[in-house]
């Protein structure tokens, strides 16, 4: 799977949060505004890039920078270590996203996190593997994230949903220090604010065989990038260093589009990061 921000993407979202002109990143950059645009457009970084000066000016790390440029990935993931973990990918409006399913292998419970934009995929896993759906978690409220929603709950009414939605019911809202138990697996919440008010990384841990933890990160970060700072591009980098990089490095990170990672991996390589 490809990254969801390309080199491109990585300097123009960098450059638009940092309020920085395409004028003034052209002059660091070494390029005329018209090459940037086409750089931005394409992902192809000329060769004479002045990746340090770009990189200054846009607050990025320009070593990891010029890895993405590089065609930096993060390393294939062997998902049987999390037997019980499954990523369900759909596409519509130009948009593709993931949403997650993870269930308890003896009790049969399953946890469902966002919906993405089609419901049938989830429907067909929870059949094939004869799950019982228990709970919906909402890392936040974006169309995309929960376009389904309505449809897996219509077939699973007693479903418990979860969210940090101030406009969510009260008995629908997340709580500091909450922990909730599938089976023998255990669920926690972080807040996760910047990209969304209400973003939320739900960790799923205690899975057979000490397997490591999983994070559901929604839109808070992304393999060698970040969600846009809808609410605050300062809140949203100062969280993720917080709440997510504070986990352990061989942490599965499950972002809301491109591929999974790690959180050594993302320490290592992602440019929003120094």
């Amino acid at each position: 799977m490809n990254l969801e921000d390309h080199f491109g993407d990585v300097v123009r979202k960098a450059r638009a949060m940092s309020n920085v002109t395409a004028e003034q990143a052209a002059a660091a950059a070494g390029l005329t505004p018209a090459e940037l645009s086409t750089m931005e457009s394409s992902g192809q970084p000329p060769r004479d890039l002045n990746y340090s000066a770009l990189a200054q000016v846009l607050g990025l790390d320009a070593a990891k920078l010029k890895g993405i440029a590089g065609g930096w990935k993060p390393s294939a993931k062997d998902l049987s270590l999390w037997r019980e973990l499954r990523v369900i990918t759909t596409s519509a409006n130009d948009i593709t996203v993931n949403c997650y399913l993870v269930w308890d292998e003896v009790a049969r419970e399953a946890a469902l996190f966002d919906t993405g934009w089609e419901a049938a995929p989830i429907l067909q896993l929870l059949d094939e593997n004869q799950l019982a759906l228990r709970h919906i978690f909402i890392t936040h409220t974006h169309e995309d994230h929960i376009a389904a929603l309505a449809c897996v709950r219509e077939k699973f009414p007693k479903v418990r949903l979860h969210s940090s939605s101030k406009n969510a019911p009260v008995d629908q809202r997340n709580r500091a220090n909450d922990f909730i138990h599938l089976g023998s697996l255990r669920l926690t919440n972080r807040d996760t604010p910047g990209h969304a008010e209400e973003g939320t990384t739900y960790i799923v841990g205690m899975w057979p065989e000490d397997s490591p933890n999983v994070a559901i990160v929604g839109d808070a970060l992304f393999a060698g990038s970040i969600g846009r700072g809808n609410q605050s591009w300062d809140l949203a980098k100062l969280k993720v260093r917080e709440r997510i990089f504070s986990l352990p490095a061989d942490s599965l990170l499950c972002p809301g589009h491109g591929p999974l990672t790690t959180v050594g991996e993302e320490k290592a390589n992602n440019p929003f990061f120094t």
